[in-house]
């Protein structure tokens, strides 16, 4: 799957986001090295806390469907109704969660179009992680 693609589904992912109090919705299409890809979007709550960013629903529903192994993740973010001026990084929680499978090389892809994205490592954005082996 190229990037423009993995891009693609996250601006469709996008679409489903429930956000009634940020209005600020974030879709994410997470690629397994099996080639299978999974969307998220984020859903949020009046209560706040229980909200979840679109890229623990991709992780979560991908892992729940037995995928264990994953090689990039894009992820997308405006205001809604809006096109973005800056890229949507991942938040700190999900960082986290997704070193605990794709570890410091999964590709992360931040875009505010198809030809318009940031693409690095979660070893960049997450120095130092915390993960599987640290336990071993």
């Amino acid at each position: 799957m190229d990037t423009k693609e993995l891009i693609r589904r996250a601006f469709e992912a996008r679409k489903y986001a429930y956000t009634p109090y940020s209005h600020f919705q974030v879709g994410a299409a997470l690629l397994a090295k099996s080639g299978k890809v999974y969307t998220g979007c984020n859903i949020e709550s009046a209560s706040y806390t229980p909200t979840n960013c679109a890229e623990r629903t991709a992780l979560f529903k991908a892992v729940s469907e037995g995928e264990r192994e994953f090689a990039a993740i894009a992820i997308v973010g405006s205001k809604e109704g809006e096109v973005n001026s800056l890229i949507t990084a991942p938040c700190g929680v999900c960082r986290q969660a997704l070193y605990e499978f794709g570890g410091p090389d999964l590709t992360v892809i931040m875009a505010k179009s198809e030809e318009d994205y940031e693409e690095t490592t979660l070893g960049a954005l997450l120095p130092y992680g915390f993960g599987p082996a640290n336990l071993a």
